[in-house]
């Protein structure tokens, strides 16, 4: 009972600081103060100075990460579904594998030419890919294998 109970726990931790991170890159990524363009003075390029969707807000988080407006606002959905899922091991759980198989999904398509800007929505190039695959192997392992071993069942049961 105590193992079952230590997995449920890992499960419900790992969705939960899946959810912080990614809400502090999003909510990052709309304080000019953390974005950067690489070789200018601006922070950011501004909404109304953008010719398209994909360059309003362009610009690197961190100056690591690039994002633009759209980007930030689909890490801070996914940040507070990662937090609201720490509630419940059942949904924390089902945020792990879906998070997973998307993300890693994303870091694929970021290594393609075609879907390097999400079809010209948002961009996951660079340095994205490297985030984007990390996490989501983290979701995939702490949040489905390594609990799967502890309560003695198989992985391909849940999946």
């Amino acid at each position: 009972m105590e193992n079952i109970n230590a997995a449920k726990l890992t499960e419900r931790y790992c969705a939960l600081t899946i959810g912080i991170l990614f809400l502090v890159l999003g909510i990052a990524g709309f304080i000019p103060a953390f974005v950067s363009l690489p070789g200018t003075t601006a922070s950011y390029i501004p909404a109304n100075m953008a010719p398209g969707a994909y360059s309003a807000g362009f610009g690197y988080v961190f100056g690591i990460f690039p994002t633009n407006f759209l980007h930030n606002l689909v890490h801070c959905a996914v940040g507070l579904l990662g937090i609201a899922s720490y509630t419940n091991a059942t949904s924390a759980r089902l945020f792990n594998a879906a998070f997973a198989v998307a993300y890693i999904i994303i870091a694929i398509m970021g290594l393609l030419p075609f879907g390097k800007t999400m079809f010209g929505l948002m961009p996951i190039f660079g340095n994205n890919v490297w985030l984007n695959a990390l996490t989501a192997i983290a979701a995939g392992y702490y949040g489905l294998i390594i609990p799967n071993k502890i309560a003695g069942t198989n992985v391909s049961h849940n999946v």
